[in-house]
């Protein structure tokens, strides 16, 4: 892309005027309807988290459903986060992230009346459309208003946000699928009016200079990407199970996902606006944050996510009592993220809770790999704390560094870039550990019960534990307590790959100016530039 410098129109990307530095109530207003917008994205994922394994089972969906379940939300948010990052170059801030809110809204909708797994599926994509809006545009946004120095100040709300989020969704959600006259609907209709709420708010409170710029969005690199990564998803949640792992299948999905992504690659190294600007990996600091980031998402998502069904089929637990259960992993991020963030802002040194939280992570990782349905809440509680204490330390601080060490101009890209391997590594991983896990429980339960169709296994239906004779039960308990265990296991080695990665990341001062003071200086300098630049 290329533009013409001119009076009237400025370098691209020039802002209206050099915009002042915001107080600390401006930002503080500007934050509601951005908060508001994350709460409801953070209530909507751990309220249907905690009641998947009831719909799955009234839905009379599989296991392979109830990984897809979560995957397609990941996969949508994962393949449109670059897209609402270029459009943000494009468009208005604001109406954009509304826009998101809206497409979460009838996501919500849609699936709170669904009658069949697949249109319950279809229903998280249009969630993940609408998250992936959220997930690029916020951290964008939050960048351009507040230094890097400053950003752990408010770090303590983001905490907050997430915490009461996180927490207040699980119990929510139990209560809700364990209230016979409400039931699992309500899990998605329940942050309806939270969304329109953060609509409102943000109108109100957002105001945000005008950015003159020209772009080209990049449609056929982002249907390469998605449908690439779409490919491979799709042979790592079914092959072991639906097929074998070394058959024409899988030299036609991996192939066809290999082509497709190369493809992308070729695409992104021409066009003039690419969905993933290849040349930001240039910039060593983006390069392994983003690699440290995705391998955080296979490691985090992927192991996770199973949790909850893990203290429902395997320990026997209520929704509501697998909500309650689920808060020292909370309590854990909660507390790493908001005093980590507040020693950064004060102190301006970043990269020693990187490499702390890589170690913790990769520990509690470890930890966790040893449950079994034996297991007693203190033992679990104990390592899901460990594991919610390193994820707190590593995720946002990531994303502060990478930020922090590019120009202003590529903050979106880079923002983007790392929300989006950071959601790719979670698809991947989600979908590639509930193939393990689907597979262990078949193979686990074929021991227990010689000569079973495999009950829970990936293509036969999740088992309603209420429904099922005591020498049965015990038989799915004990199938699940050891296919979650393998989840963990395998997670491990990721979680200490983003460790390694982490340790090679130089630590660099922290910028005292926000996105939009340092963008309005670039762009100074760039029209100073064009205009002593001798003529031919």
């Amino acid at each position: 892309m290329s533009a013409a410098v001119t009076p009237e129109t400025g370098p691209p990307g020039a802002f209206e005027a050099a915009p002042p530095a915001m107080t600390r109530r401006q930002i503080l207003q500007a934050m509601s309807g951005l908060m508001a917008g994350m709460f409801v994205a953070i209530l909507a994922s751990t309220v249907v988290a905690n009641a998947l394994p009831r719909i799955i089972s009234d839905l009379n969906g599989s296991q392979s459903a109830y990984t897809w379940v979560v995957t397609s939300e990941l996969l949508a948010m994962t393949a449109t986060v670059p897209i609402w990052g270029k459009l943000s170059d494009l468009y208005d801030k604001k109406l954009l992230i509304q826009l998101s809110l809206a497409m979460f809204v009838v996501g919500s909708l849609v699936a709170g009346f669904s009658e069949n797994v697949t249109v319950l599926i279809i229903s998280r994509v249009l969630q993940g459309i609408g998250a992936g809006g959220l997930t690029a545009l916020a951290q964008v946004v939050m960048a351009s208003i507040i230094p890097p120095r400053e950003l752990g100040r408010y770090s303590g709300i983001f905490g907050a946000v997430f915490a009461v989020g996180t927490v207040a969704g699980p119990l929510i959600g139990g209560v809700l699928v364990d209230t016979s006259w409400l039931g699992w609907r309500w899990c998605f209709f329940i942050g309806v009016p939270f969304a329109l709420l953060a609509i409102v708010l943000l109108q109100l409170t957002l105001k945000l200079p005008t950015v003159r710029r020209e772009v080209k969005i990049d449609y056929v690199g982002a249907v390469l990407i998605m449908s690439g990564v779409s490919a491979l998803l799709l042979w790592v949640t079914l092959a072991g199970n639906q097929f074998d792992w070394l058959s024409w299948q899988t030299a036609a999905l991996v192939g066809a996902g290999v082509i497709l992504l190369v493809a992308a690659v070729l695409v992104e190294a021409r066009v003039e606006e690419p969905m993933i600007p290849l040349d930001i990996f240039r910039n060593r600091t983006v390069a392994l944050t983003t690699v440290a980031s995705m391998l955080v998402g296979v490691a985090m998502f992927g192991g996770t996510v199973f949790l909850s069904q893990y203290f429902q089929t395997s320990l026997g637990k209520s929704p509501t009592a697998a909500g309650l259960m689920s808060l020292p992993m909370i309590l854990g991020l909660m507390l790493s993220t908001t005093i980590a963030g507040q020693i950064i802002s004060s102190r301006g040194k970043w990269k020693g809770f990187l490499i702390a939280g890589g170690i913790t992570m990769t520990a509690g990782m470890c930890l966790l790999s040893t449950i079994s349905a034996d297991s007693s809440f203190g033992v679990l509680s104990v390592y899901m704390l460990v594991l919610g204490v390193g994820v707190g330390m590593l995720m946002q601080n990531l994303v502060l560094a990478a930020q922090n060490d590019v120009p202003a101009s590529e903050l979106g890209a880079a923002t983007s870039v790392l929300s989006f391997f950071r959601s790719l590594g979670g698809a991947i991983g989600t979908s590639a550990l509930g193939a393990v896990l689907a597979h262990r429980v078949s193979s686990e339960m074929e021991k227990g019960l010689p000569g079973s169709t495999g009950s829970g296994g990936a293509g036969h239906s999740v088992p309603d534990l209420t429904t099922l004779p005591a020498p049965v039960r015990e038989v799915v308990e004990q199938a699940y307590g050891v296919a979650t265990a393998d989840v963990f296991l395998i997670g491990a080695p990721f979680a200490f790959l983003a460790l390694i990665a982490v340790l090679f990341i130089k630590e660099k001062p922290l910028k005292t100016q926000s996105g939009l003071e340092r963008l309005a200086e670039e762009n100074a300098a760039a029209a100073k530039a064009a205009a002593t630049a001798p003529t031919h």
